[in-house]
């Protein structure tokens, strides 16, 4: 079950905004993980059918998990053509295109890295 609320915390994140969710998958899942068993515990996963839940209730989600997405998103948004020309070969999913950028932190725009540091920044 937590797989499951992992994943759709995850899904929630990345339809707003590109590669987001990649770049703070443990972010977005824990401070989501509650808010989408309380209101989405009941639907069968599938077809987006969890991602579109949750997005029909974002205003219902805590505040931590609205903060979350927000920032999975504009991290996302900030990385994402560095995450196409430096992890075009990494399958997404399970953090791997997160771990990828990292790998090349060096090589990130400023403005990927500027980014990243404020959503890292803001989860300590």
């Amino acid at each position: 079950m937590k797989a499951w609320i992992c994943v759709a915390a995850l899904a929630v994140a990345l339809s707003f905004g590109a590669a987001s969710a990649e770049a703070a998958p443990s972010a977005v899942s824990k401070a989501c993980a509650k808010d989408v068993k309380s209101f989405c515990g009941d639907v069968k996963p599938g077809g987006g059918k969890v991602k579109a839940c949750v997005k029909e209730h974002f205003s219902d989600l805590s505040t931590d998990c609205q903060v979350a997405i927000v920032k999975a998103a504009a991290v996302g948004r900030a990385c994402k053509a560095d995450a196409k020309k430096l992890c075009a070969d990494v399958k997404p999913g399970k953090g791997r295109i997160a771990e990828c950028l990292q790998s090349h932190a060096a090589d990130v725009s400023d403005g990927c890295k500027d980014a990243m540091a404020k959503a890292e920044a803001g989860n300590k």
